[in-house]
């Protein structure tokens, strides 16, 4: 929007400044510089305002009266307004610094007439370091100015005459710094007829300020020249220079070159002041690439009937902005375009009679001032690069046309000519690229490459259009994409064809050459498809490149769109083991690792297992079958080489799986491996027998282990499931009499029936075993149980066996039934004595008695005992009342009888059977006590 409103608005504008202060007496001079407005007066006073504050004035005077010094003449300020130099015309100079008011004179410049000074390139500095100041007389100085607070002090380090122009008064001078080269300069000194260029070193010395640098460059160095023809008439000459560029680097230049314009009586001659070119030649690059506005040029003023002028006044002034140069003729302010020199701005100011001072430019700010002795205008320039691309494109400069088009259709627009132009020119992979980006109609684009066979630029387009296209443009990218694949594929083609026949091909090719295009164009196929794999229809693409019989481009539109069936399925049928392997790494979902595992686990086991394992979200039961189908491919590899085996403990002991299944698998690879050791299956049973319920089938296990012969593993099954006479049995069924053994002892020790019953089995197994000549030997097998007695073995004996086989074994028994009689003996003497002394005890019982005093207390409530019901025990001779005693029971007794003694205080309290309850809570409280 912004831009369409400055489009309505002129380039340029005059607008008159109204000062916020009257001024009673004429301006004689001034000057603009980075916002600071100079304005000299009549009476000899100063004027310095900052445009940014216009109201803080300074109001300097100079250090003596006009009529001792003469007018001020020309003022002279550098573009940081750090550095005011002052001429008057009785040649009196005075230099004011940015942070004084009180002028100093130039003692060393008095009596010199300044036209022009170029100030140092190094600004802005407190000093004014290095300067030359052009005189009226033709000399050129140099000087260094360094401002002092001290009135007397010389403001001047040195003053030398460092040149001479033979051709008048200078007009102008600048000094600027050659890119790269630090120790060189280029100096441009303006006479009303002539142009020097000067470029080369300076002179350097120990410190700064301390002499002349010039003065060697002037020296050594011969001027380009450029000169104009001696005007009859008096003409005004001035050197200008163009701003600051906003932005820089400039877009029309990488250095960002600064333009020059030297007004003479022939008109204004303007060019890029090049820095790129070698200093032998710079001059003349600069001349020869400039132009002149010739006077001319400039259409005649019209006098006060509306005619032409019949003669013309000389150009009173000239300022360049970034792409104009502004005219100041016969009071009328004329813009030029610099690119081609047309008007864009023709505008009397200035009434007739009245004249002006000068025609100035900011250089750091890009504003342009016109000032009479009465009046101050402002050029207002608004959007002056507008028409720049129109220039730019009239003139076949593309590339700068299409940096300075701002608007869309302005893009547009140097895109379709400059299109055009690279088609006429046979540049079409150019062309391809600029079409791309234009709004030329496709069909149109697109038959033109194919009528002039142009199949790369055809390419290149297309690549280039569908990159402008909108997500939301479906159709149109996915048939541009699709398009793209087949002519991708067609170039492929015909490259391999090339290759392979050996054809005979252009001069600007040979087979190694085609093999390197092969190389580029498939990278920039499988860019295309990583790129825009979204816009490509699936199966279309898949059919278009198998159609040309392209696989290694199948397989990379199948790897960009992540269709790692494809790409696994072409790597195994290949039988390239360690290609499906890395594709088989990337892969996140779960379906392709239930796959493809089983053939991959056939080949390389141990690296699918070691990628299985770093994915703990796969379900090991759809893994079942892979690890099924290598165990019964591996059969004979050792347990601890098998990776089935390595995945299920992994599964088990890591990921602490339970289901059944999965335990099932693991034991039935123990089971049915060849290996005659039990160990990793016991091992195995042992660790997970003590969960409730096992994580496996133990019916499953327990007939794997039958089938197998696991006669080890199927007892600890047994025994773990608590079947301790079924855990024998098979034992002994398969002769492991010391398996046997051990299952014996397993019972609890307090259900000694079933151990001695189990070893009773495995007595009669050994002894049936052993025959009659071994007898003594199965004697001694059984003595590891504790519980068999000579006695229980017997009727497991053969009829006929020699009793000296064992009769040691058997008068051990009966020496211990001995030793038991006789023992039994003296326990029933002691028990007949014992029960002789109950009798005698209990029959005197019924004679004890004790003697209660009169004044006996009871020991419980210390009153007299005979006061009511009480209890005596003759062998301690205590006393205690009746209810005293039971209520101290009562306190210690168990819960049991304290709830009989209550119940029977209940029923003497009711009025029962006094007597016989009487008896038995006596006996209840006496007994307890």
């Amino acid at each position: 929007m912004q831009e369409l409103d400055n489009a309505a608005l002129p380039i340029f504008k005059v607008e008159k400044v109204q000062l916020q202060f009257s001024i009673s007496s004429d301006f004689v001079a001034a000057q603009v510089a980075n916002n600071v407005l100079v304005l000299a007066l009549s009476t000899g006073r100063i004027l310095r305002i900052d445009l940014d504050s216009p109201s803080d004035i300074d109001d300097i005077d100079l250090p003596k009266k006009p009529s001792e010094i003469g007018l001020i003449r020309r003022l002279f300020l550098d573009p940081s307004a750090s550095h005011l130099i002052i001429t008057t015309t009785l040649g009196e100079n005075y230099y004011l610094h940015t942070q004084s008011r009180q002028p100093k004179p130039l003692s060393r410049l008095k009596g010199v007439g300044i036209e022009g000074i170029a100030w140092n390139p190094s600004l802005p500095t407190a000093s004014t370091r290095e300067i030359l100041i052009g005189a009226v007389d033709g000399n050129v100085y140099e000087d260094y100015i360094e401002p002092s607070n001290e009135f007397y002090r010389s403001q001047e380090k040195y003053l030398k005459s460092v040149y001479k122009t033979q051709e008048g008064p200078v007009a102008g001078l600048w000094v600027d710094l050659i890119p790269g080269r630090s120790d060189s300069r280029r100096v441009m000194v303006a006479t009303p007829t002539k142009l020097l260029h000067f470029v080369g070193r300076i002179g350097r010395h120990g410190q700064e300020g301390s002499g002349s640098i010039f003065t060697k460059l002037f020296e050594t160095e011969a001027p380009t020249l450029h000169e104009v023809s001696r005007s009859t008439k008096s003409s005004p000459s001035t050197l200008v220079v163009s701003p600051d560029s906003p932005e820089l680097p400039s877009a029309e230049s990488e250095n960002g070159d600064r333009v020059y314009a030297w007004l003479s009586a022939q008109g204004v001659l303007h060019g890029k002041m090049r820095t790129s070119t070698t200093s032998a030649s710079l001059g003349s690059t600069v001349f020869n690439n400039s132009k002149m506005i010739q006077r001319s040029q400039i259409p005649a003023s019209e006098n006060v009937s509306g005619r032409k002028k019949a003669t013309q006044d000389p150009i009173a002034g000239v300022a360049l902005s970034q792409w104009h140069v502004l005219c100041l003729v016969e009071g009328r302010i004329v813009a030029l375009q610099r690119l081609d020199e047309r008007i864009v701005y023709d505008q009397v100011v200035l009434e007739p009679g009245e004249n002006a001072l000068c025609l100035l430019a900011d250089l750091k700010k890009n504003t342009y001032w016109l000032f009479t002795t009465q009046e101050i205008f402002e050029i207002v320039v608004t959007d002056e690069d507008r028409d720049v691309w129109k220039i730019m494109l009239k003139s076949q400069q593309f590339k700068l046309a299409s940096q300075y088009a701002r608007t869309p259709s302005q893009k547009d627009a140097v895109a379709m000519d400059f299109g055009d132009y690279l088609v006429e020119r046979g540049q079409y992979l150019e062309a391809a690229n600029v079409y791309g980006k234009s709004s030329r109609p496709f069909e149109q684009v697109a038959l033109t490459f194919i009528d002039h066979g142009e199949q790369d630029a055809l390419r290149r387009y297309l690549s280039t259009k569908l990159a402008t296209y909108k997500r939301s443009a479906i159709m149109q990218r996915t048939m541009i994409a699709s398009w793209l694949i087949e002519i991708f594929m067609s170039k492929l083609n015909s490259l391999d064809d090339t290759i392979t026949t050996k054809a005979q091909l252009t001069e600007s090719s040979n087979t190694a050459d085609t093999k390197d295009e092969l190389t580029t164009i498939r990278k920039e196929f499988e860019d295309f498809v990583m790129k825009y794999r979204t816009d490509l229809d699936r199966k279309t693409t898949y059919e278009i490149i198998s159609s040309h019989g392209r696989e290694q481009e199948l397989l990379s539109y199948a790897t960009a769109v992540n269709d790692y069936n494809y790409v696994l399925s072409y790597w195994v049928q290949r039988e390239r083991w360690q290609q499906s392997l890395d594709v088989l790494k990337k892969q996140t979902d779960p379906s392709i690792f239930y796959k493809y595992s089983s053939v991959l686990m056939a080949h390389t086991a141990a690296e699918v297992v070691d990628i299985l394992m770093r994915h703990p979200d796969l379900d090991p039961l759809k893994l079942i079958p892979a690890i099924l189908n290598y165990n019964k491919t591996n059969p004979n590899i050792p347990l601890a080489q098998n990776q089935a085996v390595r995945y299920l403990l992994f599964c088990i002991n890591a990921l602490h799986s339970k289901i059944p299944a999965i335990h099932n698998t693991l034991i039935s690879i123990y089971a049915s491996h060849p290996s005659p050791s039990e160990n990793a299956l016991l091992s195995y049973l042992s660790t997970h027998s003590l969960s409730n319920p096992p994580p496996y089938d133990t019916d499953f296990a327990f007939r794997l282990c039958i089938q197998h012969s696991r006669v080890q593993s199927a007892v600890h099954i047994y025994t773990s499931m608590g079947s301790y006479a079924s855990a024998v049995d098979l034992a002994l069924k398969h002769n492991e009499i010391d398996l046997a053994s051990l299952v014996a002892d397993k019972p609890p020790s307090t259900d000694s029936a079933m151990r001695k019953r189990l070893w009773l089995a495995v007595a009669k197994k050994v002894i049936s075993q052993q025959g009659t000549g071994s007898i003594k030997t199965a004697i001694d097998f059984l003595k590891r149980c504790d519980l068999l007695r000579i006695e229980d073995l017997i009727p497991f004996f053969p009829d006929f066996v020699i009793i000296d086989d064992f009769k040691d074994e058997i008068c051990a028994a009966l020496e211990s039934y001995s030793r038991s009689i006789a023992s039994l003996e003296a326990e029933m003497d002691a028990s007949a004595a014992t029960a002789e002394s109950i009798k005698t005890d209990i029959k005197q019982l019924d004679r004890r008695y004790a003697i209660v005093e009169p004044g006996e207390r009871c020991r419980v409530c210390q009153l007299p005992l005979l006061s009511r019901q009480f209890f005596v025990f003759p062998s301690c001779q205590h006393g205690f009342h009746s209810d005293c005693l039971g209520k101290k029971v009562l306190e210690g007794s168990g819960l049991t009888v304290r709830g009989r003694i209550r119940e029977l205080q209940a029923q003497i309290g009711r009025g029962g059977r006094k007597e016989r309850e009487g008896r038995e809570l006596d006996a209840l409280v006496a007994g307890q006590w």
